[in-house]
């Protein structure tokens, strides 16, 4: 029985000229088609999206939910709300909002009051519902600032460099915060479609590398992976490589001694991101104290 290529989950097979496996922002290039609104989670998608996007999303839920119970009041009629000193349909609206978002954050400045059963049922059931929507939404943000999250930062580009004798495939990587970060491991592994029984499949090679794992991430680490008669780059040209859709696949794992979790973090290089015959520059040097110094802009320069 013929033993299965290696999938680390990507699929072995190909359908078609795909963009890019792994994308710059360390996300999966896949997207999900045939979705109901069972399979949404809203706790997730809060949690996962951006912070201009998700405070965004949370002030227009808070004029949503004001605009909607000002309506409610409205329709009570002029009498639900004593203290609304407008007396045109529009004045009175906006006296009912702003009623709202005293109610919706129990406030309660005492200027305008509900009057009659319906409009204290009302308010009575909108405070109800400010209390959960700001214990939710506290929720949610401490969710987003205490999730542990990895900021590597990745050279822009990787490098086939001299190396000993020969060559080597290189790229550099830099933890770009100042918390610490140990037991960083790296694992590299390389994707070519290639022709097999006359279709195009996907391959998928772990990538040997000079060293996997540093104890520390002080200052930057590049990671190697010498090109011997046993690595897939060995005899490859620029051509060759760009033929067979060469991709780098990366995982970083490392342990984060502020929230003491593991953290992860993905990034790739496509073949048209490689650069022959060059060197990283050094990035940190020695300050007047002998302190050492990173300098972050510096990840991605190179020298021929």
């Amino acid at each position: 029985m013929e033993r299965p290529s290696f999938d680390p989950g990507l699929t072995n097979k190909y359908t078609g000229s795909v963009r890019r496996t792994i994308n710059k922002d360390g996300t999966l290039n896949v997207h999900r088609r045939g979705t109901t609104w069972r399979d949404f989670h809203p706790y997730l998608h809060l949690i996962n999206m951006g912070w201009p996007k998700f405070f965004l999303v949370l002030f227009a839920g808070y004029l949503l939910a004001n605009t909607i119970f000002a309506v409610a009041y409205f329709l009570l009629g002029p009498q639900a709300l004593e203290g609304i000193k407008g007396t045109s349909e529009a004045e009175r609206f906006m006296g009912d909002f702003f009623f709202s978002a005293h109610t919706l954050s129990t406030v309660g400045y005492g200027n305008i009051v509900p009057h009659g059963t319906g409009g204290s049922v009302l308010s009575a059931f909108e405070a109800w519902v400010g209390i959960l929507s700001f214990a939710v939404a506290a929720g949610l943000l401490y969710g987003r600032v205490s999730r542990p999250s990895a900021r590597f930062g990745f050279s822009q580009q990787a490098l086939i460099a001299p190396y000993q004798n020969g060559q080597s495939l290189q790229f550099r990587l830099v933890n770009r915060r100042t918390n610490s970060l140990m037991d960083v491991e790296a694992r590299v592994m390389l994707m070519t479609v290639e022709s097999q029984g006359g279709q195009s499949v996907r391959k998928y090679k772990l990538l040997k590398l000079e060293r996997d794992q540093v104890m520390f991430l002080a200052l930057t680490w590049t990671v190697v992976h010498p090109i011997d008669a046993d690595s897939p780059f060995w005899g490859k040209s620029s051509a060759d490589l760009e033929r067979l859709q060469a991709e780098l696949l990366i995982l970083i794992k490392a342990y984060d001694d502020t929230f003491s979790q593991t953290v992860l973090a993905r990034a790739s290089y496509r073949h048209d991101e490689l650069i022959w015959g060059a060197r990283f520059a050094p990035a940190f040097s020695v300050d007047s104290r002998g302190d050492l110094v990173l300098e972050l802009k510096r990840l991605s320069e190179t020298t021929p």
